[in-house]
């Protein structure tokens, strides 16, 4: 299967397809966070996380490392300005990767990352899917973003920096 994925132009098309989708998923809840009235603020969403934790059926924290982070990173919640800036920009520009297949693998990444952490906050919502999509596209490599702007700016930056000379082989 992850060689399929990873070879077949079949398998490239189908990535293709998923890739702009995600992309443009992403990039629409983006610039709807970076141009809403009054700007995007994630303390209600962080505040949420934070008072009341993902529990497991025991009622014990199930992310306690994560309530830890939101905790230290966000002063209690108070400190909320810096994550609302990297939610908006980084959605923005993880969608613009997908969608013109520019550094594929690195955008699928953080669009996962995010994923992750909204799970970790409580927030299924469509994080699940993405999550799915997203591993599909780590797994296919280069063929995911083939049919893109990575069909010249992989090579290119193969070129340039010599540890991306070779691929990780699965």
């Amino acid at each position: 299967m992850i060689q399929w994925l990873r070879n077949s132009k079949i398998a490239m098309g189908i990535l293709t397809v998923l890739r702009v989708y995600l992309g443009y998923q992403w990039t629409l809840d983006g610039w709807g966070k970076i141009t809403a009235k009054g700007g995007f603020d994630s303390s209600g969403l962080i505040m949420g996380a934070i008072k009341n934790p993902v529990l497991t059926p025991d009622k014990t924290a199930a992310f306690p490392w994560y309530d830890w982070f939101l905790n230290v990173t966000t002063n209690h919640g108070q400190s909320t300005a810096a994550f609302s800036f990297l939610v908006a920009w980084g959605e923005l520009l993880v969608g613009l990767g997908l969608v013109f297949g520019t550094l594929t693998l690195a955008a699928a990444f953080f669009g996962l990352v995010m994923n992750f952490s909204y799970l970790g906050a409580g927030v299924v919502s469509v994080n699940p899917t993405f999550i799915f999509i997203g591993a599909l596209l780590l797994i296919g490599g280069y063929n995911s973003g083939k049919i893109g702007l990575d069909r010249w700016v992989t090579p290119f930056l193969r070129s340039k920096l010599p540890f991306l000379q070779n691929d990780i082989k699965l």
